[in-house]
């Protein structure tokens, strides 16, 4: 797998960076990881993880001067805005796992323009399946929902607290129905996936989102449901929850690892155009 991964920076040293990290580790390649760029107040603490063998540093400047062929952001909404256009204008790909941001007309716009004779901005698979059939089927959907049930703990620190008491939830309720754009804003740190699934289908207003507490749940179920002329589409996904983070699926952080080995990404700007975002 060594020689499968380019030179990696990451932003983030979180859940799903650990996840990264480990697993490269795991398969002797560290050595392909350029740097770990990550906030001030986390710095200790990812130093601690790298225990040396890779940089870790709080400075994009640092990362730029590492010289990664690709950078992957696991950090979150303002890391993108706060470190996107410039790896990208300066020639870096990069791939981002808060898909979410781009439901901010002005932050794509500035990502885009920043890839046009920069690297490219990508996104991976995500924390579900199907993202290959919507993107084979685009032109023909009609109709996109996409259904994120998890267990009340996951919604705390959301909005979700205002709309229904999320410590008597004794069955599955729905708090939120609307487009992928609207919950994208108003749960940035939930509806990633949302996103993902709204740009390879039929784009950010017409995909329909529902976010539901569901105290039978431990980890995110999600539930992906399109109609079109080539047929009918039903994706339903268990992924279980990342260790210490009940709001990230763990395979998010194995999304990222098959599209630095493999490549399996597809392009924002491509996608925020043909679905007119």
């Amino acid at each position: 797998m060594t020689h499968d991964i380019p030179r990696t920076a990451i932003i983030g040293g979180g859940a799903i960076g650990q996840e990264i990290l480990a697993q490269l580790g795991s398969a002797d390649a560290l050595d392909r990881v350029a740097c770990v760029l990550e906030r001030p107040r986390n710095l200790a603490r990812t130093r601690e993880v790298a225990a040396g063998r890779f940089p870790v540093t709080g400075e994009l400047s640092e990362l730029l001067a590492a010289k990664p062929q690709i950078v992957v952001e696991c950090a979150g909404h303002s890391a993108v805005a706060a470190h996107g256009a410039a790896i990208l204008a300066a020639g870096i790909d990069l791939i981002i796992a808060a898909t979410g941001c781009l439901a901010d007309p002005g932050l794509a716009a500035r990502l885009v323009t920043a890839s046009r004779d920069g690297g490219r901005l990508l996104i991976p698979s995500g924390a579900v399946a199907g993202i290959d059939g919507l993107l084979a089927a685009r032109a023909s959907l009609a109709s996109v929902t996409y259904q994120s049930a998890k267990p009340p703990v996951a919604w705390r620190g959301t909005p979700a607290e205002t709309l229904i008491d999320l410590s008597t939830v004794t069955a599955p309720t729905v708090f939120f129905e609307g487009s992928a754009r609207e919950a994208a804003l108003s749960y940035p740190q939930n509806a990633n996936v949302g996103v993902t699934i709204a740009l390879a289908g039929i784009g950010f207003d017409r995909t329909r989102v529902e976010l539901v507490a569901d105290p039978q749940l431990q980890d995110p179920l999600g539930i992906i449901e399109a109609d079109g002329a080539l047929g009918k589409f039903r994706f339903e996904i268990l992924a279980y929850a990342a260790p210490g983070n009940p709001k990230t699926s763990r395979l998010t952080a194995y999304s990222l690892l098959l599209a630095l080995r493999s490549g399996w990404a597809f392009s924002a700007a491509d996608a925020l155009a043909e679905t007119g975002a």
